[in-house]
Protein backbone atom coordinates (compact mmCIF):
# COMPACT_ATOMS: atom_id res chain seq x y z
CA UNK A 1 0.00 0.00 0.00
CA UNK A 2 2.87 2.14 1.01
CA UNK A 3 4.47 1.59 -2.46
CA UNK A 4 1.16 2.81 -4.61
CA UNK A 5 0.90 5.87 -2.13
CA UNK A 6 4.66 6.74 -3.21
CA UNK A 7 4.11 5.85 -6.93
CA UNK A 8 1.18 8.09 -6.92
CA UNK A 9 2.97 11.06 -4.65
CA UNK A 10 5.51 10.86 -7.59
CA UNK A 11 3.27 10.94 -10.26
CA UNK A 12 1.80 14.12 -8.99
CA UNK A 13 4.90 16.07 -8.74
CA UNK A 14 6.01 15.17 -11.76
CA UNK A 15 2.68 16.91 -13.45
CA UNK A 16 3.37 19.65 -11.68
CA UNK A 17 6.66 19.61 -12.96
CA UNK A 18 4.95 18.92 -16.64
CA UNK A 19 2.49 21.77 -16.09
CA UNK A 20 5.31 24.45 -15.02
CA UNK A 21 7.73 23.57 -17.75
CA UNK A 22 4.61 24.20 -19.98
CA UNK A 23 3.76 27.69 -18.59
CA UNK A 24 6.94 28.55 -19.05
CA UNK A 25 7.48 27.44 -22.70
CA UNK A 26 4.46 29.65 -23.21
CA UNK A 27 5.81 32.42 -21.71
CA UNK A 28 9.20 32.25 -23.19
CA UNK A 29 7.00 32.28 -26.75
CA UNK A 30 4.66 35.27 -25.55
CA UNK A 31 8.07 37.00 -24.62
CA UNK A 32 9.44 36.49 -27.80
CA UNK A 33 6.47 37.34 -29.72
CA UNK A 34 5.94 40.77 -27.86
CA UNK A 35 9.86 41.47 -28.77
CA UNK A 36 9.09 40.84 -32.18
CA UNK A 37 10.45 44.24 -34.75
CA UNK A 38 7.73 46.20 -35.74
CA UNK A 39 7.72 48.14 -38.91
CA UNK A 40 5.76 50.44 -40.64
CA UNK A 41 5.04 51.04 -44.36
CA UNK A 42 3.37 54.38 -45.31
CA UNK A 43 1.97 54.75 -48.61
CA UNK A 44 1.20 58.52 -50.41
CA UNK A 45 -2.70 57.62 -50.89
CA UNK A 46 -4.88 54.58 -51.40
CA UNK A 47 -4.30 52.87 -54.62
CA UNK A 48 -4.56 49.50 -56.37
CA UNK A 49 -0.45 49.73 -57.08
CA UNK A 50 -0.21 49.97 -52.93
CA UNK A 51 -1.87 46.98 -52.56
CA UNK A 52 0.75 45.28 -54.35
CA UNK A 53 3.31 46.50 -52.39
CA UNK A 54 0.79 45.21 -48.92
CA UNK A 55 1.42 41.72 -50.19
CA UNK A 56 5.35 42.34 -50.43
CA UNK A 57 5.33 43.55 -46.64
CA UNK A 58 3.42 40.83 -45.84
CA UNK A 59 5.58 38.16 -47.39
CA UNK A 60 8.40 40.05 -46.28
CA UNK A 61 7.05 40.11 -42.44
CA UNK A 62 6.72 35.98 -42.74
CA UNK A 63 10.57 35.66 -44.06
CA UNK A 64 12.24 37.89 -41.45
CA UNK A 65 9.75 37.46 -38.75
CA UNK A 66 9.06 41.01 -38.02
CA UNK A 67 5.62 42.47 -37.80
CA UNK A 68 4.40 45.22 -40.59
CA UNK A 69 1.79 48.13 -40.17
CA UNK A 70 0.92 49.27 -43.13
CA UNK A 71 -0.56 52.27 -43.15
CA UNK A 72 -2.21 54.32 -46.43
CA UNK A 73 -3.48 57.81 -45.84
CA UNK A 74 -7.51 57.88 -46.90
CA UNK A 75 -6.62 61.65 -47.78
CA UNK A 76 -3.50 61.75 -49.83
CA UNK A 77 -1.99 64.72 -47.83
CA UNK A 78 1.37 65.80 -45.60
CA UNK A 79 -0.93 66.76 -42.83
CA UNK A 80 -2.35 63.01 -42.83
CA UNK A 81 0.41 61.21 -43.35
CA UNK A 82 2.05 63.36 -40.39
CA UNK A 83 -0.82 62.54 -38.40
CA UNK A 84 -0.11 58.64 -39.02
CA UNK A 85 3.86 59.16 -38.65
CA UNK A 86 3.50 60.42 -35.18
CA UNK A 87 0.62 58.04 -34.23
CA UNK A 88 2.85 55.13 -35.50
CA UNK A 89 5.64 56.67 -33.11
CA UNK A 90 3.71 56.83 -30.36
CA UNK A 91 2.68 53.46 -30.34
CA UNK A 92 6.49 51.85 -30.48
CA UNK A 93 7.26 51.68 -34.26
CA UNK A 94 11.07 51.11 -34.96
CA UNK A 95 11.35 51.95 -38.29
CA UNK A 96 9.66 53.52 -40.49
CA UNK A 97 9.71 53.37 -44.62
CA UNK A 98 7.46 56.16 -46.47
CA UNK A 99 6.60 57.73 -49.86
CA UNK A 100 6.74 61.38 -49.02
CA UNK A 101 3.77 63.33 -50.38
CA UNK A 102 5.49 67.08 -50.71
CA UNK A 103 9.16 66.32 -49.96
CA UNK A 104 10.66 69.67 -50.11
CA UNK A 105 8.15 70.87 -47.48
CA UNK A 106 8.10 67.65 -45.36
CA UNK A 107 11.88 68.02 -44.49
CA UNK A 108 11.37 69.13 -41.06
CA UNK A 109 9.49 66.28 -40.42
CA UNK A 110 11.28 63.37 -41.84
CA UNK A 111 14.19 64.68 -40.72
CA UNK A 112 12.67 65.08 -36.93
CA UNK A 113 11.03 61.26 -37.51
CA UNK A 114 14.25 60.05 -38.78
CA UNK A 115 16.06 61.10 -35.56
CA UNK A 116 14.03 59.18 -33.66
CA UNK A 117 13.78 55.71 -35.37
CA UNK A 118 15.33 54.31 -38.67
CA UNK A 119 13.80 55.86 -41.45
CA UNK A 120 13.82 55.23 -45.39
CA UNK A 121 12.09 55.96 -47.95
CA UNK A 122 10.37 54.07 -51.20
CA UNK A 123 9.03 54.80 -54.74
CA UNK A 124 8.81 58.54 -53.94
CA UNK A 125 12.37 59.91 -52.56
CA UNK A 126 13.32 63.11 -50.02
CA UNK A 127 16.45 64.23 -51.27
CA UNK A 128 18.51 66.28 -48.86
CA UNK A 129 16.77 64.91 -46.16
CA UNK A 130 18.30 62.34 -43.30
CA UNK A 131 16.90 59.26 -44.84
CA UNK A 132 18.89 56.24 -44.60
CA UNK A 133 18.14 54.72 -47.87
CA UNK A 134 16.00 55.46 -50.96
CA UNK A 135 14.10 52.23 -52.20
CA UNK A 136 12.47 52.72 -56.07
CA UNK A 137 13.01 53.58 -59.92
CA UNK A 138 14.84 56.14 -61.28
CA UNK A 139 11.53 58.33 -62.31
CA UNK A 140 13.57 60.56 -64.53
CA UNK A 141 14.65 57.29 -66.72
CA UNK A 142 11.20 55.69 -66.20
CA UNK A 143 9.48 58.84 -67.97
CA UNK A 144 12.06 59.23 -70.59
CA UNK A 145 10.84 55.10 -71.37
CA UNK A 146 7.12 56.33 -71.48
CA UNK A 147 8.32 59.24 -73.41
CA UNK A 148 9.66 56.15 -76.01
CA UNK A 149 6.13 54.65 -75.99
CA UNK A 150 4.45 58.33 -76.75
CA UNK A 151 6.83 58.06 -79.97
CA UNK A 152 5.79 54.79 -80.98
CA UNK A 153 2.10 55.76 -80.89
CA UNK A 154 2.64 58.78 -82.22
CA UNK A 155 5.70 58.45 -85.16
CA UNK A 156 4.86 61.51 -87.32
CA UNK A 157 4.55 63.48 -83.91
CA UNK A 158 1.68 64.53 -82.24
CA UNK A 159 -0.09 67.22 -79.63
CA UNK A 160 -0.15 65.06 -76.03
CA UNK A 161 -1.65 65.67 -72.99
CA UNK A 162 -0.32 64.44 -69.51
CA UNK A 163 -2.11 63.53 -66.64
CA UNK A 164 -0.29 63.13 -62.64
CA UNK A 165 -1.39 63.02 -59.26
CA UNK A 166 0.50 66.06 -57.86
CA UNK A 167 4.26 68.05 -59.06
CA UNK A 168 4.80 68.73 -55.55
CA UNK A 169 5.63 64.33 -55.74
CA UNK A 170 9.74 63.80 -56.20
CA UNK A 171 9.02 60.81 -58.29
CA UNK A 172 6.06 62.98 -60.03
CA UNK A 173 8.20 65.71 -61.48
CA UNK A 174 10.98 63.65 -62.48
CA UNK A 175 8.76 61.06 -64.72
CA UNK A 176 6.14 63.59 -65.91
CA UNK A 177 9.78 65.98 -66.91
CA UNK A 178 11.35 62.27 -68.69
CA UNK A 179 8.46 62.42 -70.95
CA UNK A 180 8.99 65.79 -71.93
CA UNK A 181 12.62 65.69 -72.52
CA UNK A 182 12.01 62.52 -74.43
CA UNK A 183 9.60 64.18 -76.91
CA UNK A 184 11.77 67.15 -77.29
CA UNK A 185 14.96 65.13 -78.06
CA UNK A 186 16.88 66.56 -75.27
CA UNK A 187 19.92 66.28 -73.18
CA UNK A 188 19.63 64.12 -70.09
CA UNK A 189 18.49 66.24 -67.11
CA UNK A 190 16.32 65.30 -64.28
CA UNK A 191 16.96 68.55 -62.50
CA UNK A 192 15.33 70.27 -65.56
CA UNK A 193 11.50 71.47 -64.82
CA UNK A 194 8.94 73.09 -67.63
CA UNK A 195 6.45 74.98 -65.93
CA UNK A 196 2.90 73.45 -66.32
CA UNK A 197 1.08 76.90 -67.26
CA UNK A 198 1.57 76.74 -70.93
CA UNK A 199 2.46 74.77 -74.07
CA UNK A 200 5.31 72.80 -74.34
CA UNK A 201 6.80 72.90 -78.10
CA UNK A 202 8.93 70.92 -79.79
CA UNK A 203 9.69 69.97 -83.75
CA UNK A 204 7.66 67.36 -83.59
CA UNK A 205 5.53 66.47 -79.96
CA UNK A 206 3.65 69.64 -78.39
CA UNK A 207 2.36 68.92 -74.72
CA UNK A 208 -0.71 70.70 -74.59
CA UNK A 209 -1.80 70.25 -71.05
CA UNK A 210 -0.20 68.74 -67.75
CA UNK A 211 -3.75 67.84 -65.70
CA UNK A 212 -3.21 67.67 -61.73
CA UNK A 213 -5.49 65.88 -59.33
CA UNK A 214 -4.25 65.52 -55.91
CA UNK A 215 -4.48 61.99 -55.79
CA UNK A 216 -8.53 62.00 -56.47
CA UNK A 217 -9.48 59.40 -59.22
CA UNK A 218 -12.79 60.86 -59.31
CA UNK A 219 -10.97 64.79 -60.27
CA UNK A 220 -8.97 63.08 -62.61
CA UNK A 221 -11.30 61.46 -64.75
CA UNK A 222 -13.25 64.60 -64.65
CA UNK A 223 -10.11 66.77 -65.49
CA UNK A 224 -9.61 64.03 -68.45
CA UNK A 225 -13.07 65.35 -70.01
CA UNK A 226 -12.74 68.73 -69.70
CA UNK A 227 -9.30 68.05 -71.69
CA UNK A 228 -10.95 66.13 -74.42
CA UNK A 229 -13.52 68.77 -75.26
CA UNK A 230 -11.10 72.20 -74.24
CA UNK A 231 -8.09 70.23 -77.00
CA UNK A 232 -9.68 68.85 -79.89
CA UNK A 233 -6.27 68.44 -81.36
CA UNK A 234 -5.06 66.27 -78.98
CA UNK A 235 -3.33 63.04 -80.62
CA UNK A 236 -2.69 61.35 -77.16
CA UNK A 237 -3.05 61.15 -73.40
CA UNK A 238 -0.94 60.08 -71.43
CA UNK A 239 -1.56 58.56 -67.16
CA UNK A 240 1.51 59.16 -65.43
CA UNK A 241 0.20 57.78 -61.54
CA UNK A 242 -1.60 54.27 -61.10
CA UNK A 243 -5.24 55.45 -61.70
CA UNK A 244 -4.77 58.13 -64.15
CA UNK A 245 -4.99 55.48 -67.63
CA UNK A 246 -8.40 54.30 -65.97
CA UNK A 247 -9.53 57.26 -66.05
CA UNK A 248 -8.39 58.38 -69.07
CA UNK A 249 -10.21 55.68 -70.64
CA UNK A 250 -13.37 55.94 -68.99
CA UNK A 251 -13.36 59.86 -69.95
CA UNK A 252 -12.53 58.68 -73.82
CA UNK A 253 -15.45 56.07 -73.92
CA UNK A 254 -17.75 58.35 -72.89
CA UNK A 255 -16.93 61.22 -75.73
CA UNK A 256 -16.90 58.24 -78.08
CA UNK A 257 -13.52 59.03 -79.19
CA UNK A 258 -11.39 55.50 -77.64
CA UNK A 259 -10.33 54.83 -81.13
CA UNK A 260 -9.52 58.47 -81.48
CA UNK A 261 -7.05 59.45 -79.82
CA UNK A 262 -4.00 57.24 -78.01
CA UNK A 263 -3.44 56.15 -74.65
CA UNK A 264 -0.41 55.41 -72.96
CA UNK A 265 -0.24 54.46 -69.01
CA UNK A 266 2.03 54.28 -66.04
CA UNK A 267 1.72 51.18 -63.62
CA UNK A 268 -0.10 47.92 -63.99
CA UNK A 269 -4.00 48.54 -63.25
CA UNK A 270 -5.96 46.19 -64.80
CA UNK A 271 -7.89 48.36 -66.27
CA UNK A 272 -4.86 49.57 -67.72
CA UNK A 273 -3.55 46.42 -68.63
CA UNK A 274 -6.48 44.94 -69.83
CA UNK A 275 -6.67 48.20 -72.06
CA UNK A 276 -3.32 46.75 -73.74
CA UNK A 277 -4.84 43.43 -74.24
CA UNK A 278 -8.19 44.99 -76.07
CA UNK A 279 -5.61 47.17 -78.29
CA UNK A 280 -7.13 50.86 -76.50
CA UNK A 281 -3.97 51.53 -74.40
CA UNK A 282 -0.77 51.69 -76.21
CA UNK A 283 1.41 50.31 -73.61
CA UNK A 284 2.45 51.23 -69.63
CA UNK A 285 5.66 51.63 -67.81
CA UNK A 286 5.17 49.57 -64.31
CA UNK A 287 7.07 49.72 -61.53
CA UNK A 288 7.67 46.92 -58.94
CA UNK A 289 5.47 47.60 -55.77
CA UNK A 290 5.37 43.96 -54.90
CA UNK A 291 9.41 44.48 -54.57
CA UNK A 292 8.84 48.04 -52.70
CA UNK A 293 7.36 46.43 -50.17
CA UNK A 294 9.65 43.03 -49.80
CA UNK A 295 12.51 44.79 -50.18
CA UNK A 296 11.98 47.81 -47.44
CA UNK A 297 11.06 45.60 -44.71
CA UNK A 298 13.92 43.69 -45.41
CA UNK A 299 16.67 47.06 -45.62
CA UNK A 300 15.00 48.18 -42.07
CA UNK A 301 15.11 44.70 -40.46
CA UNK A 302 18.95 44.58 -41.20
CA UNK A 303 19.24 48.48 -40.68
CA UNK A 304 18.02 47.53 -36.76
CA UNK A 305 20.29 45.16 -36.56
CA UNK A 306 23.06 47.45 -36.99
CA UNK A 307 23.80 46.48 -40.40
CA UNK A 308 24.02 49.78 -42.85
CA UNK A 309 23.01 50.06 -45.94
CA UNK A 310 25.58 50.41 -47.95
CA UNK A 311 24.66 52.20 -50.66
CA UNK A 312 21.90 54.89 -50.55
CA UNK A 313 19.40 54.02 -53.14
CA UNK A 314 18.30 50.26 -54.41
CA UNK A 315 17.40 50.48 -58.29
CA UNK A 316 14.11 48.79 -58.62
CA UNK A 317 14.53 49.02 -62.54
CA UNK A 318 10.81 49.99 -64.88
CA UNK A 319 9.77 47.91 -66.79
CA UNK A 320 7.78 48.86 -70.55
CA UNK A 321 4.72 46.49 -70.81
CA UNK A 322 3.30 46.30 -74.22
CA UNK A 323 0.60 43.48 -76.10
CA UNK A 324 3.90 41.98 -76.60
CA UNK A 325 4.79 40.67 -72.85
CA UNK A 326 1.37 41.76 -71.21
CA UNK A 327 0.13 38.16 -70.68
CA UNK A 328 3.24 37.10 -69.32
CA UNK A 329 3.75 39.91 -66.84
CA UNK A 330 -0.43 39.54 -65.98
CA UNK A 331 0.12 36.28 -65.44
CA UNK A 332 2.60 37.18 -62.50
CA UNK A 333 1.46 39.93 -60.68
CA UNK A 334 -2.13 37.77 -60.27
CA UNK A 335 0.18 34.79 -58.98
CA UNK A 336 2.11 37.28 -56.35
CA UNK A 337 -1.37 38.80 -55.38
CA UNK A 338 -3.07 35.32 -54.95
CA UNK A 339 -5.33 35.05 -57.76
Amino acid sequence: MKNWVRFFHVLSILAVIVSLNSCSGKSAKSGKSAKKVRIAFVTNQIASFWNISKVGCQDASKDFDVIVDVKMPAQATAVEQKRIVEDLLANGVQAIAISPIDAVNQKDEINKWASQVPLITHDSDAPGTDRLLYIGMDNYKAGRDCGKLIKQALPEGGNVILAIGRLEQDNAKRRRQGVIDELLDRSQDASRFDPVDNKIEGEKYTILATLTDQGDPDVAKRKAADAITTYQEANAMVGLFAYNPPAILQALKQASKLEKIKVIGFDEDDETLQGIKDGTVVGTIVQNPYEYGYRSVEALTEILKGNKPKETFIDIEARTITKDNVDKFWDDLKAKMGG
